[in-house]
């Protein structure tokens, strides 16, 4: 029950104040029949005689306990009174970030590589869109989801930190990886559907096309953000040998026309990356991109206002106990 900046959690107790009219009509009564009638030729004789003070406050104890009660009733349905009454801005946009971990995205052109600057300024990125319901998928030869969307970013910022490239087959599937992340967007209720994919290669397996990808987010409004994460020429990259893990200068290859057309096709952006600070330029350009802002009243806090109906009613309840056993003794 509301009642403007007020509501009350436990309004069902308002049934009580059926009983007050009902105890008015019992004091009615009673007091009709406890003072006896008596017939007088003439007032003549008591013309003059003042009431005394006490006879104009007979009544007064009954109202005072009738009051309590009434209180007494409004405090425990529980008014509350908004105190955070504002106009909160959401952004209701839904995005899924489609983050590649295959072995290349250990090469170290990034600091220290680019799979731990991707999960970064990632979850520089989660921080910063605290209004939005943001999940993550992951892939490489295979893709699964990591976290599905949700508003609780602190989850989602720990399973970022968790991800580590040789958890799943190795390759790169872009198609799976988006197919993924667009089916956790598709039932969502979001005004606008996001997909951030993240990739340093070309896609090589996978039972999925890309562009059959492009033709499903299409059909259910997802935008794709796309960014090649490696510099331009030659970087180090891991290679497996008998003696260990070295790194070796090859050459970055990106399939950028794919990227492009991905973007395209899905009224999105492309963007490479070359280094941290333009990986985090990026992310703070799709952010400056997707402000989808929505503006609605809301009333989110609310404080109990019981305690002011029920000191009232007390100092009612306690007034009433003095008067009856002192100066209004006669008058019961």
């Amino acid at each position: 029950m509301n009642l403007g900046d007020y509501r009350f959690e436990d309004p069902w107790f308002f049934w009580f104040l059926l009983i007050i009219p009902l105890i008015v009509g019992w004091y009615i009564w009673k007091y009709k029949n406890r003072i006896p009638e008596h017939t007088i030729s003439s007032i003549t004789s008591i013309k003059g005689i003042k009431r005394p003070w006490k006879a104009r406050f007979r009544h007064a104890l009954f109202s005072f306990r009738i009051l309590a009660i009434a209180l007494i009733i409004i405090a425990l349905a529980r008014p509350q009174k908004s105190f955070d009454n504002k106009k909160v801005t959401t952004e209701g946009i839904d995005i899924v970030i489609a983050l590649d971990i295959s072995s290349s995205m250990l090469a170290m052109d990034f600091k220290p590589d680019r799979l731990e600057a991707s999960k970064s300024i990632s979850q520089d990125f989660v921080k910063g869109r605290a209004n939005d319901r943001i999940g993550l998928v992951v892939f490489a030869a295979e893709s699964f989801t990591q976290c599905p969307i949700t508003t609780d970013h602190k989850v989602l910022t720990n399973l970022i930190s968790e991800i580590k490239s040789g958890i799943i087959e190795d390759g790169t599937a872009i198609g799976l990886g988006l197919s993924t992340a667009i089916d956790r967007l598709k039932d969502s209720g979001g005004k606008s559907k996001v997909v951030i994919l993240l990739t340093d290669g070309e896609n090589n397996t996978g039972f999925i096309n890309p562009m059959t990808a492009v033709e499903i987010a299409q059909t259910f409004g997802v935008r794709i953000y796309t960014i090649g994460v490696g510099t331009i020429g030659t970087a180090p990259y891991p290679v497996q040998t008998p003696f260990g893990m070295s790194y070796q200068d090859m050459e970055v290859r990106i399939d950028e026309d794919l990227l492009q057309d991905i973007a395209s096709l899905t009224n999105g952006a492309y963007f490479r990356a070359t280094s941290n600070n333009k990986l985090k330029e990026i992310y703070e350009e799709i952010n400056k991109m997707e402000k989808n802002k929505i503006e609605v009243e809301a009333y989110q806090r609310f404080s109990d206002k019981y305690l002011i109906f029920a000191l009232i009613a007390s100092v009612l309840l306690f007034l009433e106990l003095f008067l009856r056993n002192s100066l209004l003794k006669s008058f019961p």
